[in-house]
């Protein structure tokens, strides 16, 4: 496969472009993290969701430790082409390192944001530390 779909990719000027996970079945948005051109093009071959890891600047293979894995259903780009859209199915129903289902928990109420999601388990047993 040529690799030309890589060039329409508007990359920022680390070179990374943002990834929002959806599920495939709910339509429930599950996380957003960033891909570089390698990640994308892996994500693509190995049918998952590989992202970057900006923190430990190192490919992240979404569920490598966790066993999270983000089958990967469609892969989409929106009209300005500098955003990415995975409809995956999350393998084990965890997408955040919180525990949760998904990243975004916390609602914002009286000047406040409080969590509104429950953990489903606990961070500690997911990861090995």
């Amino acid at each position: 496969m040529s690799e030309q779909w890589l060039e329409q990719v508007k990359w920022n000027s680390d070179g990374l472009v943002p990834a929002i996970a959806q599920d495939f079945a709910s339509g429930k948005v599950l996380m957003v993290a960033w891909m570089n051109r390698e990640a994308l093009a892996l994500t693509v071959q190995e049918n998952r969701a590989i992202y970057w890891s900006r923190s430990r600047q190192k490919l992240w293979r979404k569920g490598e430790e966790s066993g999270h894995v983000q089958q990967l259903h469609d892969i989409r780009l929106d009209c300005d082409d500098d955003v990415i859209l995975l409809s995956v199915e999350q393998l084990g129903g965890i997408a955040c390192h919180t525990g949760r289902e998904h990243c975004f928990y916390k609602t914002l109420k009286e000047g406040e944001w409080v969590a509104v999601e429950p953990v489903l388990k606990d961070p500690n047993t997911i990861y090995d530390k």
